[in-house]
C-alpha cells in the first residue's frame, strides 16, 4: 500500500489541487485536508500549498497559522511527521514557528514568476534525500512575498547547522539573505521553500521533471521507516 500524502486546503489556496495530482502522479496516494478539521489521521505526511490563504490578510500565512487543522499538524510535525511548505505554506510555517525567519515582499517590489535553477545544498532531509548535495535544479518560482530573512544570529545557525536546503543560482529573484531559497528545521522532517515542485512532475506543465525528488524523498522515507 503507497504511503497518504494529506494536502491542506485553507480558504484562498492556489495549488492545493496540483500539489494532489503531483503526489498521484508520484505514485503516492492524495489526501485533501480542510483547514477547518480538527485531524489529519489518516496520514503519513502533510504539504502545505501555495496560494494567499485567508487573503494574505495581516501578513501571509498569519491568519492559516490559527487554523484549526495546524493544531494536529504542529503537534505531529514535531513528534516527527513529514511536512512540506511550498510558497505560502513555507510562510505558515514559519508563522507557526515550525521554521525560523520570515517571508517579505520581494525587494525588487513586483511578483516574480520564472524558471528558477536552485543547487541543493543538503540531502539530508526527508524531502531532499533522492537529490546529491550540489546538484542543480530547475524548479518553477512565483511569489510576490518571497525575501527569506532572519537575524544574523539565525542565519549563523542555519548555515552552520547544515539547515539551508535550496540555494537561488543565477540571479537572487527576491532579495533573500544568503539566496535562501528553503531551509529545513533541526530534525530533517519540515522544509520550506518557495519554489513550487509540484508544477514540475509532469512534461505538460513544466519543461524539467525535477519536482519529482521532493516525492520521491518522502516515498522512500517513509518506506525505510515501514509505513
Amino acid at each position: 500500500m503507497s504511503p497518504t500524502i494529506g494536502v491542506v486546503t485553507f480558504p484562498g489556496s492556489l495549488d492545493d489541487q496540483d500539489a494532489l495530482r503531483a503526489v498521484e502522479v508520484c505514485g503516492m496516494t492524495p489526501k485533501p485536508l480542510w483547514h477547518g478539521s480538527d485531524s489529519i489521521e489518516g496520514v503519513d505526511a502533510v504539504i502545505l500549498p501555495g496560494g494567499f490563504s485567508y487573503g494574505d490578510y495581516l501578513r501571509c500565512g498569519a491568519i492559516a497559522r490559527f487554523s484549526p487543522v495546524m493544531d494536529d499538524i504542529i503537534r505531529r510535525a514535531e513528534q516527527g511527521m513529514p511536512l512540506l511548505g511550498i510558497c505560502n505554506g513555507f510562510q505558515v510555517l514559519c508563522e507557526a514557528h515550525l521554521l525560523p525567519g520570515a517571508l517579505i515582499r520581494n525587494d525588487v517590489r513586483t511578483f516574480v514568476c520564472r524558471d528558477q535553477l536552485l543547487r541543493v545544498e543538503t540531502e539530508d532531509t526527508v524531502w531532499t534525500n533522492a537529490f546529491t548535495a550540489g546538484q542543480e535544479i530547475s524548479i518553477v518560482l512565483k511569489n510576490g512575498e518571497g525575501n527569506f530573512q532572519a537575524d544574523p544570529e539565525t542565519v549563523r545557525r542555519l548555515e552552520g547547522e547544515n539547515q539551508v536546503v535550496f540555494r537561488y543560482l543565477q540571479g537572487n529573484p527576491n532579495g533573500s539573505v544568503n539566496d535562501i531559497a528553503g531551509i529545513t528545521n533541526e530534525r530533517g522532517n519540515v522544509v520550506g521553500l518557495m519554489p513550487h515542485p509540484e508544477h514540475n512532475v509532469e512534461e505538460l506543465t513544466g519543461p524539467t521533471l525535477d519536482g519529482r525528488g521532493f516525492f520521491s524523498s518522502v516515498s522512500r522515507f517513509l518506506e525505510r521507516v515501514g509505513v
